[in-house]
């Protein structure tokens, strides 16, 4: 198959599955694919069979959840537009707003409908400011019991969001408990409450005991239905980005240029300066891989072969699934990767492709 493409296998994103269907089960918390994070609604029928549902960021995310995933939709976003907000009811079974000036602005059209309220914790375990939902100013959700006691009345949930690749049990209790102390006495007027995502749980060596009996515990001491929004932790491992050495260099380092460019195709890697992963990275011979497009920093990193690279050899970059398709663009007009799956049989196929037509169609 032509690279580059990205290739998601189902044999490796099986174990995420059957971990959140383990959750569900032995907590009794509901898990919502976010479909800011991974939305290649062609393994959908796969993932539907492991999931409750998918969560949303905008009223394409919802709509594309409704009608791909089905099963029980929630729609967010930062603010909704007046023209949006009729399609965005219509698709989704719960509505969370960002604030009470938006909750109270769409009162009337939302009234009879489930809505909920995105509340700021204001502690949270990101690295990045850039990322951080509880840094200095936020504009995600609203943060002071007080005001939000005003409302109450008027949803039956809220949505937390504040873990970031949270790997840390201990800290995801230690801000539960603070979620507790600050919001309890509301959280128990409500039917609902989500955690949001960003708990890394499908990870290697994640205590998941321990994650089910707090939440099942948090669920009974406040009589809710608690919701999870994995994306990262759903889709994690299941997915390299294949590319091939287009040609070879050397200027102080030996330099691989391939048919791929993080600014296009792995964009959180230039926003957050991490290096790319390929395995093994353990060899002799030490080569810079680098992106096609003009950025002089279009670089997936440092790694270690076994042998010398040279033009025409294939390359598999790891952890090509989460925040990658969702943020893919066509800047310098490289070509798109296509997407390809593996199934668990091993067959793969081609389930799309984008080309010179995709390219102008984005234009005008």
């Amino acid at each position: 198959m032509q690279t580059p493409y990205y290739l998601i296998d189902k044999a490796r994103l099986l174990p995420n599955m059957e971990k959140i269907a383990w959750l569900r089960e032995h907590s009794g918390a509901k898990c919502l694919l976010a479909l800011k994070c991974f939305a290649t609604w062609s393994v959908f029928d796969f993932m539907s069979e492991y999931m409750d549902g998918t969560t949303s960021s905008s009223l394409y995310e919802v709509r594309l959840g409704r009608e791909t995933f089905g099963k029980e939709t929630h729609a967010y976003s930062v603010a909704y537009a007046e023209h949006e907000i009729e399609e965005v009811l219509a698709h989704s079974d719960k509505i969370i707003f960002n604030t009470i000036g938006q909750l109270q602005r769409y009162q009337a059209q939302s009234a009879g409908h489930m809505r909920g309220l995105r509340v700021n914790p204001g502690v949270s375990t990101s690295e990045f400011d850039l990322a951080d939902p509880a840094r200095p100013f936020s504009r995600l959700g609203e943060h002071d019991p007080a005001v939000i006691e005003t409302v109450i009345d008027q949803i039956s949930g809220f949505m937390f969001h504040n873990n970031c690749e949270n790997d840390d049990f201990a800290r995801f209790d230690e801000m539960l408990t603070l979620i507790e102390g600050r919001f309890g006495h509301l959280i128990r007027r409500l039917e609902w409450i989500s955690l949001g995502g960003g708990i890394h749980f499908t990870g290697e060596g994640y205590p998941l005991e321990l994650l089910a009996a707090r939440l099942k515990r948090f669920a009974e001491d406040f009589g809710v239905q608690v919701y999870l929004e994995p994306g990262e932790a759903a889709v994690t491992g299941s997915t390299t980005l294949e590319v091939t050495v287009l040609d070879t260099l050397y200027n102080g380092k030996n330099l691989a240029i391939v048919d791929s460019s993080i600014e296009a195709h792995m964009l959180d890697l230039l926003i957050y300066r991490e290096r790319a992963k390929i395995s093994p990275d353990d060899g002799p011979h030490e080569w810079m891989v680098c992106g096609k497009s003009c950025l002089a920093g279009d670089i997936f990193g440092e790694f270690r072969f076994a042998e010398p690279l040279k033009a025409g050899d294939r390359l598999s970059i790891e952890d090509a699934a989460g925040y990658t398709m969702v943020k893919k663009n066509w800047f310098n007009g490289v070509k798109m990767p296509a997407i390809a799956i593996r199934e668990l049989d091993g067959d793969i196929r081609l389930v799309r492709d984008f080309g010179y037509d995709e390219f102008a169609a984005a234009l005008s």
